[in-house]
């Protein structure tokens, strides 16, 4: 009797387990339906069942559905299958609910090399695209789960020798910034070459014929077969690295086989459509979160079809509602990895408010103790003579080479004509970089020590992003909009950004974690906004927008600066007087607490300085990244953890380094010029690489 009840217990778990999947197989043949009837054509519904029942129907109609819907329909079913699936593995493996082909930079580094092979003008057929995006996704991936690790080794629970959520996200996050710059400097270098890529980055169904997602369906399906073959593996992994090394499993192993295949199925999905964000981070956490609710889910040989059948539901389901929201003909050129990346931007925030809400510790926060008392002063002075010289140096280069003797001419009024000319467009431009760099610098050392992460920059609360949409809007709709207007625009598109990511994080007195994790969020979605603008509005010129989100000083004016002054003479003074609880705030939550100080509202008030000095910044010179990711940890890596030093050190670094960028930038290639953000991103890439790795070994 036992024996019978025993086995009626393993059943009904099986059975339930069995029907949710039933249940998603309908959902999935049900928004298939519907996808195959919707198109830019009169054709649909009554047309096809004609078809298929042989009562009705002609050769064109025929003709429109093998032709364009069924080889988008095909692409949407293997790509979803793919991202589902990879997704799922890249949580496993990495034992952190937001792995994914996004945040490990997998989708940036595939996009890149596939970019590269078109500006040199390689045509390849899609397997040998494939491939390509194969190589640079695994070397992305490889990158990003290297440097988010702790180092630790043999953890049993939690992360497993992992980083952290907030580190592995962040990590990614600036990977596939800085694959995200060369692949942009690639595309303004070859617009001739890479026409159409910039759509093509942000995942699109459209098809020319069945043939490319034929030739991939057998790759995803040989990958996922394997992934079936593995499934106890992943199961016993799940459990710890010690429990599953003693039950014979070989965890380093099993890991790097998941991650090549994750990155397989990565790969496969951006050769065919490029990369449709956010999709293998949301269908395998949904289904994570349905299947903790079903006895008997949680086992892999169940998860990975359930992946894959919720992949396809929120690929072809991103199709439906963007064909229904801007009609079949609108909705052949935007692309369908705008909605995917939206809603997984809203599940990423989703995410974070259910989290339990912590604080990192500040181990780690401080590499080196920096230098002797007059080692500091000397370093701080010599940084203010070194930019007063790169400036007088900077003004001298560029298209046009000047002597030092035409620049005091110039200043005493008494310079020739066509030295007046190249100084007046020239001088504002060294001005605007100075200025931007230290409000930057400036922003990024609050933002780090009110998250106590050396690895935080401000593009993490959303205001860079949030600028970037008001900025686009203003460009898109007025293209005559003068520098003001384009200003007003940033300006109110990063409060408002600002806005939406403090309002969402105040619960719980904007701790760490949930301020990071939805500012991210915020951010991904406002990425996603602007492709959709310049995609809808005029796909084939991005580069209008493409050069002022890449962060550029062109064409600036010195009563254009007059914001970014005002901010700064207000934001630094504020900001020397509150130096104190800066320090307390960047130790840890207790002490703050102890010595009186309220740490939410510190908290806001000190981020809200951070705001204003991005905005402004970002509203004058566009997204420049990095900056105040790599200034604030190198001054204090010289001058020590205290912000009466480490604040003016970081300010002149900042401004040493957008300086030193935008020289670069209008000189390399004059008359031709590269943004000043591309250049600061590929000079502080390698940077945030040896942080990364040094707090690594030192966490």
């Amino acid at each position: 009797m036992s024996s019978a009840a025993s086995a009626g217990s393993r059943e009904r778990p099986r059975l339930g387990a069995v029907l949710l999947l039933a249940v998603g197989v309908v959902v999935a043949t049900l928004l298939a339906a519907v996808h195959v009837t919707q198109g830019s054509s009169g054709v649909g519904l009554p047309e096809l069942v004609g078809l298929i029942t042989g009562t009705g129907g002609d050769d064109q109609s025929a003709a429109i559905f093998l032709a364009s819907r069924m080889p988008r329909l095909a692409a949407g079913v293997v790509v979803g299958i793919a991202l589902g699936v990879a997704g799922l593995i890249l949580q496993s493996v990495s034992r952190n609910v937001l792995a994914s082909p996004d945040t490990l930079a997998v989708n940036a580094g595939s996009y890149l090399s596939v970019v590269v092979v078109a500006a040199f003008g390689i045509s390849l057929p899609v397997i040998g695209g494939g491939a390509v995006a194969f190589i640079g996704g695994l070397a992305a991936a490889g990158l990003v789960l290297a440097l988010s690790a702790s180092g630790s080794r043999g953890a049993t629970g939690g992360s497993g020798g992992s980083g952290g959520t907030v580190r592995l996200v962040l990590a990614g996050s600036a990977i596939a910034l800085a694959l995200t710059a060369l692949t942009t400097m690639l595309l303004l270098l070859f617009p001739e070459r890479t026409t159409g890529l910039y759509a093509w980055s942000q995942g699109t169904l459209a098809q020319t014929g069945i043939g490319p997602a034929a030739q991939l369906a057998p790759v995803v399906g040989v990958a996922v077969a394997a992934l079936f073959v593995l499934a106890r593996q992943f199961d016993l992994v799940a459990l710890g690295d010690d429990t599953a090394t003693v039950l014979g499993v070989d965890v380093r192993r099993t890991r790097l086989v998941g991650v090549v295949i994750a990155v397989l199925l990565s790969a496969s999905a951006v050769a065919l459509v490029g990369p449709i964000g956010f999709v293998g981070l949301a269908a395998p956490a949904i289904v994570r979160l349905i299947a903790v609710r079903v006895p008997g889910m949680q086992r892999h040989v169940l998860l990975i079809p359930a992946a894959a059948l919720m992949g396809v539901i929120v690929v072809l389901g991103a199709d439906v509602l963007l064909r229904l929201a801007f009609g079949g003909e609108a909705a052949v050129e935007v692309p369908t990895g705008v909605v995917t990346t939206i809603f997984g931007a809203v599940f990423l925030i989703a995410l974070a408010l259910r989290s339990r809400a912590t604080s990192e510790a500040a181990s780690g926060f401080v590499i080196g103790t920096g230098l002797s008392r007059r080692g500091r002063a000397f370093v701080i002075a010599g940084a203010a003579v070194l930019l007063v010289i790169l400036a007088f140096v900077s003004l001298l280069l560029g298209d046009a080479k000047l002597l030092g003797g035409d620049v005091l001419n110039w200043a005493t009024g008494q310079a020739g004509p066509l030295v007046e000319f190249v100084m007046n467009t020239r001088a504002p431009r060294v001005a605007a970089a100075i200025l931007a760099g230290a409000a930057l610098a400036v922003a990024g050392t609050v933002v780090q020590a009110v998250s106590r992460n050396p690895l935080a920059e401000p593009a993490i609360l959303g205001v860079t992003g949030g600028a970037g949409v008001g900025a686009v809007l203003v460009i898109t709709f007025w293209p005559l909009a003068s520098f003001v207007a384009v200003t007003t625009g940033g300006l109110v598109g990063a409060a408002a950004a600002a806005l939406i990511v403090f309002g969402l994080s105040l619960r719980g007195g904007l701790a760490t974690s949930r301020l990071i994790l939805v500012g991210l969020g915020v951010s991904a979605a406002a990425s996603a906004m602007v492709a959709m603008l310049i995609i809808a509005t005029d796909p084939y010129n991005a580069a209008k927008a493409l050069t002022w989100l890449s962060g550029s000083t062109y064409g600036r004016t010195f009563p254009q600066l007059i914001p970014l002054v005002v901010v700064l003479a207000v934001a630094l003074p504020l900001l020397v007087a509150t130096r104190r609880e800066l320090d307390l705030l960047a130790f840890d939550d207790d002490t703050p607490r102890v010595l009186g100080v309220r740490l939410g509202n510190a908290r806001l008030g000190l981020l809200a300085i951070a705001v204003a000095l991005t905005a402004t910044a970002v509203s004058a010179v566009g997204v420049i990244g990095f900056v105040g990711l790599v200034a604030p940890h190198a001054a204090r890596a010289l001058v020590g953890a205290r912000h009466a030093l480490v604040l003016p050190l970081a300010a002149l670094l900042g401004a040493l380094l957008v300086t030193v960028a935008d020289t670069i930038g209008r000189t390399v290639i004059a008359p031709g010029q590269l943004p000043a953000g591309l250049v600061t991103a590929v000079v502080g890439a390698p940077y945030f690489v040896w942080l990364l790795w040094r707090s690594r070994r030192t966490a």
